[in-house]
């Protein structure tokens, strides 16, 4: 039978279609993955004033549990509290915490000297570890031969000289500038949020068509209130961490124990990778106590972990995220090594997003599907007079 040729017409111009169709659809979604890429820093920070955003919104609501009153004043008196909190924390214990840090940080580069001294003598390349043993200070910065003596340098050296100085100082200028600026765009991005939430929710369910707002409606509200109880528990948990972690190493003996403990503690904001860095550093700093509190330092840290994973985490964080461990420790790796640290601390909250909305997909569409299909029709047979 043949075809008549407005249909093959119309086949043609259909096909025609699709193709156009999916060529700028695959065109666009490549741009939108390159623009991810490119920007992926600028992105990640958004998101991360995001969350401190959610976080403002979640004291502000337990505040309103407790005085109650608007919301604007709620707010400001958690920003208020906050803010006290953070400047008692500089005033009083800002020079122990300056003073421990620097000890911190020389003791730790004498550790990995001697770490890569002993793995040379094994004979076990240390070449990625890249550290100039000059700088730290090892004991092959005592090997080195001593300066010889030369005559006054020409003045094309002083010129490179001074251009390699007034270089370093811009670096290190504007990369405190960008931190800075960093700091309070987070700052600022998570006042506005937290200001007017019920504005941005608004605003995100705008984004979706008409006839899938009521389903963003609901993504948007369970993955508001998921972060909320998250970002709750994991302050809970950050804070023990770093109560047990700086009392544990005080007790020992291990100088610096109150700067560890922070460092444990914000550490324990990224799950599984967190909390091995940590114990690195607390072991890495315990070397020069002796091997006994070496060991105590490693119990203790084993303790902490088990405290985090099998107390805190089961009881405080189960009804906030519950994710397998393989797959986010997985992700973790993967984010990390595509974008950096950024990657790997908000591997967790986005693995959380991605989760609520594929469970509101899965569950959702089979309803969808039974409320739009047409009932049976069901013909009643008349009784035969």
């Amino acid at each position: 039978m043949t075809i008549p040729l407005l249909d093959r017409v119309q086949a043609r111009n259909d096909l025609a279609w699709a193709i156009a169709v999916g060529g700028i659809s695959t065109v666009a979604f490549g741009a939108l993955l390159y623009a991810a890429w490119h920007f992926a820093g600028t992105l990640f920070l958004i998101f991360a004033g995001i969350l401190f955003g959610v976080f403002l919104n979640a004291l502000t609501e337990l505040a309103g549990k407790v005085v109650g009153g608007p919301h604007g004043l709620r707010l400001g008196l958690v920003c208020f509290l906050l803010t006290a909190m953070f400047v008692g924390i500089a005033v009083l214990g800002g020079s122990t915490i300056g003073q421990q840090a620097t000890a911190l940080s020389g003791t730790i580069k004498t550790q990995i000297v001697n770490v890569k001294t002993f793995l040379e003598r094994q004979g076990v390349d240390t070449s990625f570890m890249e550290l100039s043993l000059a700088n730290a200070g090892g004991p092959s910065a005592e090997t080195q031969a001593p300066p010889q003596p030369r005559n006054l340098p020409s003045a094309g050296e002083l010129a490179s000289g001074g251009g390699a100085i007034v270089s370093q100082t811009l670096k290190l200028i504007l990369g405190t500038i960008g931190a800075v600026g960093n700091f309070f765009i987070v700052m600022f991005l998570g006042l506005a949020f937290a200001a007017q939430p019920d504005v941005y929710r608004r605003g995100l369910e705008r984004v979706a068509p008409l006839r899938y707002r009521p389903q963003a409606s609901r993504i948007v509200n369970d993955t508001g209130e998921m972060l909320k109880r998250w970002l709750l528990a994991q302050l809970i948990t950050m804070t023990a961490v770093f109560a047990v972690t700086a009392t544990g190493l005080s007790m020992i003996g291990i100088p610096g124990a109150f700067i560890l403990g922070i460092q444990a503690g914000l550490l324990a904001f990224i799950p599984t990778v967190g909390a091995i860095l940590g114990g690195l550093i607390i072991v890495l700093a315990a070397i020069a106590s002796g091997w006994f509190a070496v060991l105590c330092a490693f119990a203790l840290f084993l303790g902490v972990h088990a405290l985090e994973s099998y107390i805190l985490t089961p009881l405080i964080q189960r009804q906030a995220i519950d994710i397998p461990p393989a797959t986010l420790f997985a992700m973790q790796i993967l984010l990390g090594i595509v974008f950096g640290l950024w990657g790997l601390a908000m591997a967790l909250p986005l693995m959380a997003i991605g989760k609520v909305v594929i469970n509101h997909l899965r569950a959702e569409g089979p309803a969808n599907e039974v409320v739009t299909t047409a009932p049976p029709i069901v013909l009643a047979a008349t009784p035969e007079s």
